[in-house]
């Protein structure tokens, strides 16, 4: 989740919430304002409908977020009438400040104009128009505005000069974010205290629970957010990668996590081999497997990265071979027996003994895990093209990298650490439409950028025959 600066911005300033600088702990009652306006009363609740379109038409009407257009207020005899506000600059006792098309509803009977107080307070606005009220002036011009929300708990990272202001700005978040019951903020980098890319925390406000049920790609996963790494912003990359896969192709997921890859990938019929060396990631991607009824498909593991890497080449090539059947869902079947109409032979989906795609997603360090590539189908030549129509495993690793003013000076880095890893040379000109080896099929992906000086990667290549034969 990441707020968004509300429609106020722009607005006038008397909509704006009153303003305490010196504020230290949240008082909600402070922020109440009334704004006078100008309501045209309509005389017959028939006229509502073509009142709003004049005005609308002739721009006369209060145009503010989250305000109803319509309100009932009492005229001088204590009747009730419909009103709509007009806007801003519109004076109930000044005709001059009246459009023509105000002027011709009064003249007509249809409405008459009379004066509304317009009562806002903290409900009404949103996080950014209260934090803006709060801070001081000089920290206004960054207001912490992103903030990653994983199942019910809402993760703060704040720059060190917001982080006296972390309790105020937890509060209000806790109030302004629906389905939200725990703020934490993070108090050191990720993997600074840990292997498996968790990070310490300060509890800020709510529950200090952190087991969290969290959807993605039409997946739940349900873990334990204090042991196991999630990166909400990651959905679109995860998606965009597993939608390169085919059914019955056999990917192998060496730094898998929870799942994010692999049990979607599970869904679409697509064979799975997935890793991860954290005991409590393991076991919620275990739980993730059973949960999304991906079992026929997905296998989990919890091995050594590098291990796993050797492992799953030559485990695949002498387990035993493995079909799937797949019939329609139950609703499709239904729909077919009430119709009368056959039902159609379940598809049958066989395991590969050869690995299509590696994933390996652990940008900090997944580059230094390309060294066990090398050898990884030695002395099975024969298997491959052009002996076979067999290809070699693609190769998807993810890394961090600088942020270059010419991101090719990037692309350049990440060649070079990939080909150092490797012991073999792939440049950016092996990229596809590009004039190198067109067998590398070389692309690397800008999957966000992390920092003003770090950008977040995903390079995709073909695993080249010197380094998948190499005798070592």
């Amino acid at each position: 989740m990441e707020s968004t600066d509300p429609a106020s911005e722009q607005a006038s300033t008397m909509f704006r919430p009153p303003v305490n600088r010196l504020m230290t702990v949240l008082d909600r009652s402070f922020f109440r304002t009334s704004v006078p306006l100008a309501a045209a009363r309509i005389f017959k609740p028939s006229d509502v409908s073509n009142v709003r379109k004049d005005l609308l038409k002739s721009s006369d009407l209060l145009t503010l977020p989250r305000v109803q257009g319509v309100h009932e207020v009492k005229d001088e005899n204590g009747q009730v009438r419909k009103a709509l506000l007009l806007r801003e600059g519109v004076k109930h006792d000044d005709e001059e400040t009246w459009s023509p098309t105000i002027n011709e509803l009064v003249k007509k009977g249809t409405v008459t104009i009379g004066p509304f107080e317009l009562v806002l307070d903290y409900d009404y606005w949103q996080y950014h128009d209260i934090i803006s009220a709060i801070l001081p002036e000089e920290l206004l011009s960054d207001v912490p505005h992103g903030f990653t929300q994983v199942g019910h708990v809402l993760h703060l990272n704040l720059r060190e000069k917001y982080v006296p202001y972390s309790q105020i700005i937890a509060d209000i978040l806790m109030d302004k974010c629906p389905n939200v019951r725990t703020v934490i903020r993070k108090t050191e980098d990720v993997g600074s205290q840990s292997e498996f890319r968790t990070f310490p925390y300060e509890l800020l406000a709510g529950e200090n629970d952190l087991n969290v049920v969290q959807h993605e790609q039409n997946c739940e996963f349900r873990f334990d957010y204090a042991r196991v790494y999630w990166n909400s912003r990651l959905e679109t990359e995860h998606r965009r990668l597993v939608d390169k896969f085919q059914p019955s192709e056999m990917v192998c997921d060496v730094m898998a996590g929870v799942g994010p890859f692999a049990v979607p990938a599970g869904k679409k019929n697509i064979f799975v081999w997935a890793n991860d060396l954290n005991p409590h990631g393991y076991e919620a991607m275990q739980d993730a497997v059973v949960r999304n009824r991906v079992r026929d498909f997905v296998t989990p593991f919890n091995q050594d990265g590098r291990d796993f890497i050797r492992y799953s080449a030559k485990a695949l090539l002498k387990a035993e071979p493995l079909t799937v059947s797949v019939g329609v869902s139950n609703d499709k079947k239904r729909r077919l027996q009430s119709s009368k109409k056959p039902l159609p032979e379940p598809k049958k989906y066989t395991r590969p003994t050869i690995v299509d795609h590696y994933v390996m997603n652990l940008p900090a360090i997944a580059i230094e895990f390309l060294d066990a590539f090398p050898g990884l189908y030695a002395g099975k030549e024969e298997l491959f093209t052009p002996q076979s129509g067999q290809k070699l495993p693609m190769i998807h690793v993810y890394c961090f990298s600088g942020n270059s003013e010419d991101e090719v000076d990037d692309h350049k880095d990440i060649c070079q650490r990939v080909s150092e890893r490797l012991g073999y040379t792939i440049t950016v000109d092996d990229c596809v439409g590009g004039k190198g080896d067109q067998d590398v099929e070389l692309a690397i992906y800008n999957v966000r950028l992390v920092s003003p000086k770090k950008q977040y990667f995903c390079v995709s290549f073909r695993l080249p025959r010197e380094v998948a034969f190499r005798k070592v």
